[in-house]
């Protein structure tokens, strides 16, 4: 969050540093506060004098109440300049749609007809506007470097934006606790120009090309008979599963779990053997396959491009 990479970001890191020199400020003449007392010699009898009692409570509520008060105040003030950085207006049509799940995010291009899962590609230099729900609990979508945090209330669409200044990939997390798996929900938002994006865009509108050789052919029977079809969605398979990510361009992404895990065949046997192990507490169960069944699916998921 202090090396920003948007608009948005940017604020809120200079509001951070502004909060942080104001409370060092404060914090220092607490100390000198405390210990200029401790240094000087108490006076017999001061507590007698006239007034002793009187300024003894203005002291207190000067520097205990009013001060503190007009800190608050003005940092409160300062802060407001900033408020209108979250929302976009509920009149503006999402170009994103961001449903977080028990533990993964789901994330739809509406006008592109796109789904995909933990990756949110963006075109670089442009506002984003982004619509935030819940498929069970109140999570928190956080992305540091673009943006500040926003829930995701079930039953309410909260509306945001991110804007990346530069292409590159910014990692983002759910920043509300939401169950055992709340550490390991994270995705990644990748900022590419614009052209770069189109060309993403095309590419996951078009089906994967069918499995060419046998084992994957026998992997896309593997997928079927072993109930993953399910769960998840293939485009042009024949599977339809609504209740895990998608997983039509499933190869091309960079992680597994969201984000817990490299996209490699190592991890991903893994995962589809013992994801309990690995992710305890999510929804993937371990899957009892044999270990021909276990290759000839890990290439037809490797195929998914």
């Amino acid at each position: 969050m202090l090396a920003p990479r948007g608009l948005a970001a940017q604020h809120l890191a200079t509001l951070g540093w502004v909060l942080i020199v104001i409370s060092l400020i404060v914090l220092v003449l607490v100390l000198i506060a405390l210990l200029v007392p401790l240094t000087r010699k108490r006076e017999s009898g001061a507590e007698s004098e006239p007034g002793y009692e009187s300024r003894e409570h203005t002291f207190v509520l000067v520097v205990g109440a009013a001060i503190p008060a007009v800190i608050l105040l003005g940092v409160f003030l300062y802060s407001m300049k900033d408020i209108g950085l979250w929302e976009f207006g509920s009149h503006s049509t999402a170009d994103v749609q961001v449903i977080g799940h028990q533990f993964w995010w789901e994330v739809r291009y509406p006008g592109l007809g796109i789904r995909t899962a933990n990756e949110i590609y963006i075109p670089s230099g442009r506002r984003v506007r982004i619509a935030l729900m819940s498929a069970d609990v109140i999570h928190s979508f956080w992305v540091p470097q673009l943006h500040g945090k926003l829930d995701l209330i079930p039953g309410k669409v909260n509306r945001f934006w991110i804007e990346a200044d530069s292409a590159g990939r910014y990692r983002g997390e759910c920043a509300e606790f939401c169950g055992p798996q709340h550490a390991h929900m994270d995705f990644t938002v990748v900022a590419v120009p614009q052209a770069a994006f189109a060309r993403w865009a095309s590419d996951q509108r078009r089906p994967p090309s069918p499995p060419a050789d046998p084992a994957a052919r026998e992997g896309s029977r593997a997928f079927k008979s072993a109930g993953c079809a399910a769960c998840h969605a293939i485009s042009g398979s024949g599977a339809a599963g609504q209740f895990g990510p998608d997983l039509t361009h499933f190869a091309s992404r960079l992680t597994i779990g969201a984000g817990m895990l490299p996209n490699t065949r190592g991890y991903l046997a893994g995962w589809i053997v013992g994801a309990q192990h690995l992710k305890p507490g999510s929804l993937m169960p371990d899957m009892p396959l044999s270990g021909e069944e276990l290759q000839a699916l890990l290439a037809y998921l490797e195929g998914l491009r």
